[in-house]
């Protein structure tokens, strides 16, 4: 499904991926995982089309996104780390947009809205500006968005940012379905717990270099560690992270607090 080969991205002097390989099957949860700033949004961007690579070549579902950057976009769901609506739509308008520059039937796009709202409890609020909307309730439309067209392939980038308790529990489980029914998803994450819960394989990301690849337990295997936090640790040269927190601690204790 997507087939990832020597892909080098820079930003200036920084090198933000520097030759990633990497192969993902058709209905599998793939876990992007690695700290803040290791290339999971970049690689997330060059493989929707958003974003041209330096060097490298990237295969999704037969198409080639670098020659051809707009033919991966129909059978593709894509939440951003930054989802956004248009606050002054409400979310059966902004729908309809989006199925619209599907080339999806109105018809068809009213019946998957009325279906898509009641999931996340949104029906009562389908006809309201988004504008007063909060975060979590912003961010389980931009979800529906994605799922709109019926994509075989999704890419979600931290899609959890404000969802509450609740929806969060129906999401991973919405995950799980997509799965069996062999859609393809990549998931870029930094919640390692949400991680371990969802996904079938993980690929670990550090300075733009995939450091580690597999099940968790082959990667607990790997690192000789319990748990897939201490093997992220590993993975990522990130033991030194509880003293660190003492150190600041400690350091701030000594320092005036009063203006």
């Amino acid at each position: 499904m997507i087939q990832v080969t020597n892909l080098v991205k820079s930003f200036g002097d920084r090198k933000a991926l520097s030759g990633i390989t990497f192969h993902i099957s058709k209905g599998d949860i793939c876990g992007y995982i690695g700290p803040n700033g290791a290339g999971k949004s970049t690689t997330v961007k060059i493989l929707s089309g958003m974003l041209e690579p330096d060097e490298g070549e990237v295969i999704v579902n037969g198409v080639d996104v670098c020659a051809n950057p707009d033919a991966v976009k129909p059978f593709l769901g894509y939440v951003p780390e930054t989802g956004a609506v248009y606050e002054a739509l409400t979310p059966r308008e902004y729908l309809m947009l989006v199925g619209r520059l599907y080339g999806m039937k109105d018809s068809v796009i009213r019946e998957r809205t009325d279906v898509m709202l009641e999931f996340f409890d949104l029906q009562d609020d389908g006809n309201e500006v988004m504008s007063g909307f909060s975060k979590g309730m912003k961010q389980k439309v931009v979800i529906l968005s994605a799922l709109l067209h019926d994509p075989v392939l999704f890419f979600f980038d931290e899609p959890l940012h404000g969802l509450d308790a609740r929806s969060t529990v129906l999401f991973k489980e919405l995950l799980f379905i997509l799965a069996r029914q062999g859609k393809t998803i990549l998931y870029c994450s930094h919640l390692l717990d949400i991680v371990e819960r969802v996904c079938t394989r993980l690929l670990v990301l550090r300075n733009g270099k995939i450091v580690a690849e597999g099940t968790i337990d082959e990667l607990r295997e790997l690192t000789k560690q319990d748990t897939l936090e201490d093997a992220f640790s590993i993975l990522t040269e990130s033991t030194d992270l509880r003293a660190r927190a003492e150190s600041l601690l400690k350091d701030l204790a000594e320092l005036p607090v009063s203006i």
